[in-house]
C-alpha cells in the first residue's frame, strides 16, 4: 500500500515540471504574459462614392459684428462716436506748505463735460466748477488743457467753459430736435468719469419725464429726465444720449442714500441746454426773463411777513412793469411801505420765487409781461427787506 502511493506521487512529481515547460511559465522568469491577440490582416474596402480625405481649411477672420446683438452694435457705435466728445473736468486748488513755504496746485474735485463746438467750448454742470480757483480739461487723447469759465446759470446747473485748442480738435455732440418728444422706455447711454474713471459707459432707459429736483441755484430744476443708467459722483456734466447718439440731457444728480448709484439719476433736458448755452456764449450770462421788477430770491421779507407770492422790491424805470403801474417798496415816515406782490403769471399761481422763476422760464418774456397778476397791498410797517444784491427779472 505504501509502495503504490509512493509511485503515484513520483509520477505526479514528474508531470508537473513537464507541464510547466510546455506552457513556458518559468517560475524564475518575471517577464509579463503576452496577452495581445494575433494580428489579422483586414482587406481595405473603399467606397467609390466616398470623397477623398481632405484636411479642414484653417479658420478665417471672424466678423465680430456678427457675434453681437443689434443692441450691442448700437451701443458700441455710439460710444466710439461720442467718447471723443466727452471730457474730464478737474478743479484745482492751491495747497500751501507752511514749512516748505511752497504752493502747489492739487486736484480738488472732478466731473465730466462735453464738447459744444469745435472751437474749444465745453458744457458742464455749474456745481462741477463752483468755487474753482483753476480748471483743467482732459480729452480722450489724454491731453490736458487749462480752462476758463465763460459763464454760468446756477438755476439750471449749467456752466460753459473754454479751452484753447486747434480747430477740429473737439468733436461736438448733436442735440436732439426739441420738437421730437421723448418717451419713457427709450434707451439711454451715459458717458462720464465716475470716481475719476475716465470715459465710462453705462446704459439704461428713460424711467420718467417731467421730474423736478432742488438745484444748487436755489430753485427747483423742472422737466428733468429720470434714468436708471448708473450715474455716480464724477458723472456730473456728462452727456446722456439716445439710441441715435443724440444729446437728450446732461447728467446732473442722483437720488441715493449711500452716495452711489441707486438706479435713479436725473439729467437737465437738452432743450434747456440748447436755449441757455448760446446765451452764455454770446453775453457771458443767461438771459433774464422778466418784465422789469426787482425781487428777492431768498424771500426774506415774505417769510417775515407771512406772505405768499413774490414781493416787488423795486420797479425798473421805463419798463413794462412801470407802464403797468406796478409799485415796489417805498420809505415813509412810519417805516417801509409795501407795494405789490406777484401772485400769478397767466393761469399759473405764484406762491414763491421758485414758481415765479420757473413760470417765467416756461414762457417768453413777452407773454409774461402781458399776463402778470399783482396784488396791491395797503401800506404796512415792516423792517427793511431784501438782500444787498437784488437781481432784476
Amino acid at each position: 500500500m505504501c509502495l503504490r502511493s509512493l509511485r503515484i506521487y513520483c509520477a505526479l512529481a514528474l508531470l508537473v515540471p513537464a507541464a510547466c515547460r510546455r506552457d513556458g511559465s518559468d517560475p524564475s522568469s518575471t517577464r509579463p504574459l503576452d496577452t495581445t491577440a494575433p494580428a489579422v490582416a483586414v482587406p481595405s474596402v473603399v467606397s467609390p462614392a466616398a470623397p477623398p480625405s481632405v484636411a479642414p481649411p484653417p479658420p478665417g477672420p471672424v466678423d465680430v459684428g456678427k457675434l453681437r446683438t443689434e443692441d450691442e452694435r448700437n451701443t458700441t457705435a455710439i460710444f466710439r462716436a461720442a467718447a471723443p466728445s466727452t471730457v474730464f473736468v478737474t478743479q484745482l486748488r492751491v495747497l500751501i506748505d507752511q514749512f516748505q513755504r511752497t504752493a502747489t496746485e492739487v486736484p480738488a474735485g472732478s466731473g465730466s463735460g462735453f464738447a459744444w463746438d469745435d472751437a474749444g467750448t465745453i458744457v458742464t454742470n455749474f456745481h462741477v466748477v463752483q468755487g474753482a480757483r483753476a480748471l483743467t480739461v482732459t480729452l480722450s487723447s489724454q491731453k490736458t488743457y487749462p480752462a476758463r469759465i465763460i459763464g454760468v446759470e446756477p438755476r439750471k446747473d449749467i456752466a460753459v467753459i473754454k479751452i484753447d485748442v486747434p480747430p477740429g480738435t473737439l468733436i461736438p455732440l448733436h442735440v436732439v430736435d426739441p420738437r421730437v418728444p421723448l418717451e419713457v422706455g427709450q434707451k439711454t447711454i451715459a458717458i462720464g468719469n465716475p470716481f475719476g474713471l475716465d470715459h465710462t459707459l453705462t446704459t439704461g432707459i428713460i424711467s420718467a419725464l417731467g421730474r423736478q429736483r432742488d438745484g444748487v441755484g436755489g430753485v427747483t430744476i423742472r422737466d428733468m429726465i429720470q434714468t436708471d443708467a448708473a450715474i455716480n459722483p464724477g458723472n456730473s456734466g456728462g452727456p446722456l444720449l439716445d439710441s441715435s447718439g443724440m444729446l437728450i440731457g446732461m447728467n446732473t444728480m442722483i437720488f441715493s442714500k449711500s452716495g452711489s448709484s441707486a438706479g435713479i439719476g436725473f439729467a437737465v433736458p437738452a432743450r434747456v441746454i440748447a436755449r441757455i448755452v448760446p446765451q452764455i456764449i454770446g453775453t457771458g450770462h443767461a438771459e433774464e426773463l422778466g418784465f422789469g421788477i426787482e425781487v428777492d430770491p431768498a424771500q426774506g421779507g415774505e417769510r417775515r411777513l407771512g406772505l405768499k407770492g413774490v414781493l416787488v422790491i423795486g420797479v425798473v424805470k421805463g419798463s413794462q412793469a412801470e407802464a403797468a403801474g406796478l409799485r415796489g417798496l417805498s420809505r415813509t415816515p412810519e417805516g417801509t411801505a409795501l407795494g405789490d406782490i406777484v401772485v400769478g403769471i397767466g393761469a399759473a399761481p405764484v406762491n414763491g420765487y421758485d414758481d415765479f422763476y420757473n413760470t417765467l422760464d416756461e414762457h417768453h418774456a413777452a407773454s409774461g409781461r402781458r399776463a402778470v397778476t399783482a396784488s396791491h397791498r395797503p401800506c404796512v410797517e415792516a423792517s427793511a427787506t431784501g438782500p444787498a444784491h437784488v437781481p432784476k427779472v
